[in-house]
């Protein structure tokens, strides 16, 4: 076989082998992801629910506001109505206490109200926050975990990486080149093997003249249908 696809096949190989550690990598990140979307939708329902019972607090103050503006409104009726001397002015007075009263009752009915839809959310406010401490502890636990395996990953990755670069040096430098613009678009299937008379990157068969080309593997051979190199494996050139 000529030495520059023996070396091409060898760098075909690590290649392969680097880029399956992506996938890897990839499934890493996706533990950190799926328990940080977990914390970030528990913090979005605490967040709304602190903003509801905020939201609540101030509606609870405005009515108790307006209690007190009503109340001092009361007093001041019944002072008015010492000096109150004709039937005309006491309905009218009157019609405002009604009103003021109406008023009254309405505003202790919204505070109740107000105050046990906070009581029921002050619970549930507890519970996220509770749900948030352990999955900030469960992040903790998953992060370093995840770190450790990706310090492995790129440990084995550099070895990897260093020998594919001791192999390239060997390769002459047009070959490589050569080599390296297949891969640009055919990815690991760059290099692949001849089987059964058929290239096993686009699995068209390959016509006698080129095949029997490949079989001496006196030089690197493209299939003459989608460019990629071909090789004959070791165990079909025997056979």
């Amino acid at each position: 076989m000529n030495k520059h696809l023996d070396k091409l096949i060898e760098l075909s190989k690590y290649d392969v082998e680097l880029d399956s550690y992506t996938p890897q990598l990839e499934a890493a990140d996706k533990k950190i992801e799926k328990i940080q979307l977990k914390l970030d939708f528990a913090q979005s329902d605490l967040d709304e629910l602190t903003s509801a019972i905020d939201g609540n607090s101030e509606k609870i103050k405005s009515f108790e506001e307006q209690l007190a503006m009503l109340n001092e409104q009361l007093t001041s009726n019944a002072k008015k109505a010492k000096d109150i001397s004709t039937e005309k002015e006491m309905k009218a007075l009157s019609l405002e206490e009604e009103i003021a009263k109406e008023k009254m009752t309405f505003a202790n009915e919204e505070i109740n109200r107000l105050e046990g839809i906070n009581s029921t959310k002050s619970e549930l406010l507890a519970e996220a926050n509770e749900k948030i401490d352990i999955l900030k502890e469960e992040f903790k636990t998953i992060d370093k975990e995840v770190s450790g395996e990706k310090q492995s990953i790129q440990k084995n990755k550099d070895k990897l990486f260093k020998k594919r670069e001791e192999a390239s040096r060997v390769v002459e430098q047009k070959v490589l080149v050569f080599y390296e613009k297949i891969r640009a678009w055919a990815g690991n299937s760059a290099l692949v093997p001849v089987k059964k008379q058929a290239c096993y990157g686009c699995y068209m068969k390959i016509n006698d003249k080129a095949y029997s080309e490949i079989i001496k593997g006196d030089s690197i051979s493209n299939c003459p249908h989608c460019g990629r190199i071909l090789y004959i494996e070791s165990v079909t050139a025997e056979a």
